[in-house]
């Protein structure tokens, strides 16, 4: 939440806004626990497999990726920025743009790029997040469209 603890609403916002979603290091043991339970692929899993593929090691799924940028824009957007968000719309676009390796440090950020009347107590803010890696790499790209309460 922001620092006086105040909700920031739909009419507090505007475009241009952008938000440092804060970075994690991503481990083997990460990748490998959640590949086994939402993406039980060889290169996610395994890392002798892994070793043998296009990759030369283990990397993440995507789906893990992009369950690290929704962790990071909670804890960015919701909990730090203190946006008043109810739910989310829609991913409008989803990029993976490498692989994420074990020893990775991501680092997220968002940008403020639409708000949409949605209906009276509520309006729709569209963000732009990346995710990349301390080298710069980017590794994800999202457009998603998010309510927030109205004052």
């Amino acid at each position: 939440m922001t620092d006086d603890s105040t909700p920031r609403y739909y009419e507090d916002l505007v475009v241009g806004e952008t938000f440092d979603l804060g970075a994690e290091t991503v481990t083997a043991d990460e990748i490998a626990s959640f590949g086994e339970q939402f993406d039980p692929q060889p290169i996610h899993t395994d890392s002798a497999a892994a070793a043998d593929s296009m990759f030369g090691e283990l990397v993440a799924s995507g789906w893990h990726t992009a369950a690290i940028s929704m962790r990071r824009f909670v804890d960015g957007i919701i909990e730090q920025a203190g946006l008043a968000v109810v739910a989310g719309v829609e991913v409008e676009m989803l990029q993976w743009r490498r692989p994420v390796r074990p020893g990775d440090v991501l680092s997220a950020d968002a940008e403020i790029v639409g708000l949409e009347e949605w209906d009276e107590d509520h309006g729709v803010v569209v963000f732009e997040l990346r995710m990349h890696t301390d080298e710069g790499d980017v590794v994800l790209l999202l457009t998603k469209r998010v309510l927030v309460e109205r004052e």
